[in-house]
């Protein structure tokens, strides 16, 4: 009898936090035409510190966190969410009267984003960003490439849907997602967890991703950040962002990392292949954004 007390305990709070959720769901997309879009975006790169700038950034008393609560840092609609429409996604914002009172009551301008590492990786998400925001202010994190990459195959292993090594894992990359970046073309409602999930070589190129996001931004408009600044000096790339984005000064007492991921040092030799793999897509970033990612760092 206590067995059964206990199950109906478990499962009645969980079938009224389910209706609460629905509701407040329901409730933002019914006055999303009071929520303005959002100011700015970061766009990546996954394991590159979005989750620490972004959490640093909802510290200012400028910058409100998403609707409703359990939203931690992204809508992901620029490319999982995208079927569900424009008001949607207004939903995830405050109203124009919650961004007036905060205004008010620290007397400056309030900005509001949201930060989703896919979006500079997905073939259509800079159109439609573009499409949608055109004045948005975007920053991106750029990380030593062949750290990122292991630092996303340690976030694949220790989530339980990496099965493979770090060294099979980029042998099977390939195969593993070969045509999903078409399929997200083709299919524009589409989503693909290998496109997202088995990436860790493919992501590296960061000039292939963010050209479609040059093209569509004045350059004014983008904020880069070797992630490498971020670890190093965080309190310097934090007031940097909070410059960029035009808020008053706010300094933090202290600066947590998030999803700090230690392990065994990545081994030499597949350090060794990765680094010439790399090789001519850092220096075409250098010649391009004048960004120099060839320096060692610290392996979250």
């Amino acid at each position: 009898m206590s067995s059964i007390r206990d199950r109906v305990k478990q499962i009645v709070p969980s079938q009224v936090t389910n209706r609460v959720k629905d509701s407040l769901v329901g409730y933002g997309v019914r006055t999303s035409g009071r929520r303005p879009l959002p100011d700015f975006l970061i766009i990546g790169t996954k394991r590159g510190g979005t989750t620490s700038l972004w959490n640093y950034l909802i510290q200012h008393p400028l910058v409100p966190r998403l609707f409703p609560a359990w939203n931690t840092k992204a809508s992901h609609y620029f490319e999982q969410n995208w079927h569900r429409g424009e008001a949607w996604y207004r939903s995830h914002f405050p109203t124009s009267r919650q961004r007036a009172t905060l205004q008010r009551r620290h007397g400056g301008p309030v900005r509001v984003g949201e930060a989703a590492p896919l979006y500079m990786f997905h073939p259509l998400a800079a159109q439609r960003v573009a499409a949608l925001m055109p004045t948005v202010r975007l920053i991106v994190l750029l990380r030593d490439p062949v750290e990122r990459a292991y630092s996303h195959w340690k976030e694949r292993w220790t989530h339980g849907v990496e099965p493979l090594d770090f060294a099979d894992a980029l042998a099977a990359e390939e195969e593993r997602t070969a045509g999903e970046r078409e399929r997200l073309i083709v299919e524009p409602e589409a989503f693909s967890e290998p496109y997202d999930w088995y990436t860790y070589r493919a992501r590296g190129r960061y000039l292939e991703h963010l050209e479609p996001w040059l093209d569509r931004f004045d350059r004014e408009q983008i904020l880069f950040l070797p992630s490498e600044d971020l670890y190093r000096d965080t309190r310097g790339t934090y007031r940097r962002t909070v410059d960029f984005l035009g808020l008053p000064a706010h300094d933090l007492p202290a600066f947590k990392v998030y999803n700090d991921r230690r392990s065994a040092p990545l081994d030499p030799r597949v350090r060794a292949e990765l680094t010439e793999y790399y090789r001519p897509h850092n220096e075409a970033l250098r010649q391009r954004l004048g960004l120099d990612l060839d320096r060692p760092e610290r392996t979250p």
